[in-house]
């Protein structure tokens, strides 16, 4: 709705960003056809949730297979992490965090991260 009451201007991208752990197969299919709808169109998965890609601004991310165990690994970053990000510490790593989820994404997928792995870093190249 917000899309049809305000279009895209030229330069803008729409993009959703979800995590793989609160959607059923069927709507990220749905969510996966929205996306080739329009070349400025983009889905950005991460599995097990949003927070694996923030961890892997401070590490690579092996052996991550819950939401919680993500959450644990990185509280060991940011003691008492609760959503709340400082843009800060995040920067400083986001090359870093590039690399490690392009790296996960080889070869790369063609709609999202069936494992644990992320492809929020398209977006933030885009960003970038």
């Amino acid at each position: 709705k917000y899309m049809k009451d305000h279009p895209l201007k030229q330069d803008d991208q729409a993009w959703l960003i979800v995590d793989k752990d609160n959607w059923k197969e069927k709507q990220l299919k749905e969510l996966f056809s929205w996306s080739k709808k329009n070349k400025k169109y983009g889905l950005a998965v991460s599995s097990p949730s949003f927070k694996y890609w923030l961890l892997l601004h401070f590490e690579d991310g092996k052996n991550i297979y819950s939401s919680h165990t993500c959450q644990q690994r990185l509280q060991k970053y940011l003691p008492g992490y609760n959503k709340q990000i400082d843009n800060y510490k995040f920067k400083q790593g986001i090359e870093e965090a590039i690399k490690r989820a392009r790296q996960k994404d080889t070869p790369q997928c063609i709609d999202w991260p069936r494992e644990t792995g992320t492809t929020v870093y398209r977006l933030v190249e885009n960003l970038i």
